[in-house]
């Protein structure tokens, strides 16, 4: 990692307020944000579309043909592939499904990790996701783990879909969210799991302002210098 990039890594399951937090925190420091939730939706996505099933020379074929970059900082970072922006379709919960699966698959982990490697080389960023902290930027200074309880997850999920003008009902955003928790901190390769000198945040007591109080308090010396 070049040593005049700032890396700052944010992980924990769906629901936490990470990508809130994650563009917030890039937005004060005037660096970029990371979405690498959006890359593993991309990747399902297109795996979904392709169907390359368990055929590894399939599926690195369609690997092959998938090149990601980071564009803009703050509010206005977005991830783009083959010169493309992701489309809303990536943003559903059977999206977030298709992600976790191929999550599982060591082939896409090692090229998504790769990917987000290569662009933590070549800018500072805020980098939010699931094994930012423990796997991907293993030597970021800063690493927070952000948490709550399934239920207010899925309250949280529920309204971010409205936003978005999705509807979904309570009982059905909880499953999916524990089924993808089980998924995710099973799975062998790099399950989801705090990295070991990660700043754990309980966020389900607290709003928004509140976390980004407490994670500001643990940058001091970042914004002293921004």
């Amino acid at each position: 990692m070049n040593s005049q990039h700032l890396i700052i890594t944010i992980d924990g399951p769906a629901g936490v307020g990470k990508t809130t937090l994650a563009r917030r925190l890039a937005q004060s420091l005037g660096i970029a944000y990371l979405d690498t939730g959006a890359m593993f939706r991309v990747v399902g996505w297109m795996f979904k579309q392709k169907d390359p099933g368990h055929d590894e020379e399939k599926i690195r074929k369609l690997l092959e043909g998938i090149r990601f970059s980071l564009e803009g900082t703050g509010w206005e970072s977005f991830i783009t592939f083959n010169n493309k922006r992701p489309g809303p379709e990536i943003r559903s919960e059977q999206a977030g499904m298709w992600a976790s699966n191929i999550g599982r698959i060591e082939t896409v982990r090692s090229f998504l990790k790769n990917a987000q490697q290569k662009i933590g080389a070549s800018a500072s960023l805020v980098a939010e996701g699931r094994d930012m902290g423990s796997v991907v930027f293993p030597e970021a200074p800063y690493k927070f783990y952000l948490d709550a309880s399934p239920g207010v997850r899925a309250r949280r999920r529920q309204s971010q879909l409205a936003n978005m003008g999705q509807q979904a009902d309570y009982k059905t955003t909880l499953d999916q969210i524990l089924k993808r928790d089980a998924q995710d901190k099973n799975r062998a390769i790099a399950p989801l799991k705090p990295a070991l000198d990660a700043i754990v945040i309980d966020t389900g007591p607290l709003n928004p302002e509140q976390v980004f109080i407490k994670m500001k308090e643990r940058l001091g010396p970042v914004f002293a210098n921004h």
